[in-house]
């Protein structure tokens, strides 16, 4: 168990506020708040990359907490990444709310299949691993929502 300063602190980011408690599921639930999370940002650029830059750094930092305390990598419980993936899946995609749902499908899968190298980059230290990992399936759903976007005519969503 983790002593210190910080660690309830830490935790409840990590956690999301208890979300990763949520005993199935505890990922998507994650993702789900992302997606809120999303939709209460100003829909602007530097916010968007600033609340990113921010929660990874965060993010990483709770995380290592977290494995410490449950003493596991990369535990379903913290699910801070799963949030800050959604975040980078939507980054700069001209969507609307049909078109984050979609996102969030896409987010889902990637996370869940961790295309190369996904899994290797769960291998990192620490919370730089835990969010590494989701860092590539958020990319890879970002590039399939572009796709999706340019070809699919998803724009209007």
């Amino acid at each position: 168990m983790e002593k210190g300063r910080y660690p309830f602190f830490a935790l409840a980011i990590a956690t999301v506020f208890g979300v990763g408690y949520i005993p199935v599921a505890s990922g998507t639930f994650g993702s789900a708040v992302g997606l809120l999370l999303w939709a209460a940002l100003p829909t602007t650029m530097v916010v968007h990359a600033a609340v990113i830059v921010l929660l990874f750094v965060i993010g990483s930092w709770s995380g290592s907490i977290a494995e410490r305390h449950f003493g596991r990598t990369d535990t379903g419980q913290v699910v801070v990444d799963e949030v800050w993936g959604m975040l980078v899946t939507l980054f700069l995609n001209p969507v609307g709310w049909r078109g984050a749902i979609g996102a969030f499908f896409l987010f889902r899968i990637s996370d869940i299949v961790k295309p190369y190298p996904a899994r290797q980059l769960e291998r990192l230290h620490g919370g730089v691993g835990v969010m590494a990992d989701d860092a590539m399936a958020a990319i890879y759903a970002n590039i399939a929502l572009r796709a999706i976007v340019a070809f699919g005519n998803w724009v209007i969503w």
